[in-house]
């Protein structure tokens, strides 16, 4: 028998007892060690937004043009949409246990992009993304203000810019994400009596606020091929061309002549009631110039002095 020789060789035994255990230890350093096995299908996740529509439209224009391109995937389980009423649109497709969630996420966005050109082009200019997703939540982060001062866009715009990039580049994190994130912007209110009055749709008012918000490059001075005679090369700025243009004002052309009368007063009530809010508050403003003045980068925040942080 085998266990006869160690039994009659103590020694030979303690000296392979002691070969096997250092080999052992010297393999835990070099090989690597799976703690949990995986058991949660990989998953890759679609959005879009199309803004001011429905959970329906969303659901009728956006969602079914993509879901008909995505379905099939390679290597796909199952998939879970949800159209909000915010125009939000979430798409979530899970694959095989095993498969490459990278290969997934090129696989469904080849798939995406063949579903573009039947989107509205509102959804086009937003944008879809298309990114790896863990069901998996690692940690919750919560970031508030001690005394109070700071609100919760200060918070958030905070985190942005020191927490969130650096919470993503660490290793073993997926994605780290902000509930409720908060960004500069301007909400607007229209009187549909009066844009009626006016003969005019709200896409006319924003398309004269988009044609404001433009940065257009002017070009350059003295620039290649020149003859040597020319020792400088100028770049050209481009200054505002808005009336009463400050960093607090932003001015937006009504698009016809009849609702941008000069003799109009700032007060009076037969001006179209356009509003952006801030904090709670609304105001209306026009100039004699036929300009509808709107307050620039005013956020519209709701109640609360957290910034919830989830990392996955």
């Amino acid at each position: 028998m085998i266990s006869a020789i160690f039994v009659d060789r103590p020694r030979l035994a303690v000296v392979i007892a002691l070969v096997i255990t250092i080999a052992g230890l010297i393999a835990l350093t070099r090989i690597p060690v799976a703690q949990f096995p995986d058991i949660v299908p990989p998953q890759v996740q679609v959005t879009a937004t199309y803004p001011g529509a429905s959970a329906a439209d969303v659901e009728a224009s956006v969602a079914q043009p993509i879901e008909a391109q995505v379905v099939g995937v390679d290597k796909m389980i199952y998939m879970k949409s949800t159209s909000g009423n915010d125009g939000s649109y979430n798409l979530t497709v899970s694959f095989e246990l095993g498969s490459d969630v990278d290969i997934d996420t090129v696989n469904v966005n080849n798939r995406v992009q063949t579903a573009l050109s039947q989107l509205p082009q509102e959804v086009q200019l937003e944008g879809l993304v298309v990114q790896k997703k863990s069901s998996a939540v690692l940690q919750f982060i919560a970031l508030y203000s001690e005394t109070g001062k700071q609100d919760t866009l200060f918070i958030t715009n905070y985190a942005i810019i020191n927490i969130l990039d650096v919470l993503s580049r660490t290793p073993g994190v997926g994605q780290a994400h902000i509930f409720g994130a908060l960004n500069y912007s301007m909400r607007i209110w229209f009187d549909t009596q009066r844009l009626s009055n006016l003969q005019l749709t709200p896409s006319d008012v924003i398309a004269a606020i988009q044609a404001q918000n433009v940065i257009a490059p002017v070009g350059r001075i003295g620039a290649r091929p020149i003859s040597n005679e020319q020792q400088f090369q100028l770049n050209i700025q481009a200054g505002s061309s808005r009336p009463n243009s400050s960093a607090t004002s932003f001015c937006a052309p009504i698009p016809t002549a009849r609702c941008c009368g000069s003799r109009m007063s700032p007060g009076s009530s037969s001006a179209p009631k356009t509003r952006t809010s801030s904090r709670g508050s609304m105001a209306s403003r026009r100039s004699r110039s036929g300009f509808i003045c709107l307050p620039a980068r005013m956020p519209f925040q709701p109640p609360g002095l957290s910034a919830p942080i989830l990392i996955a």
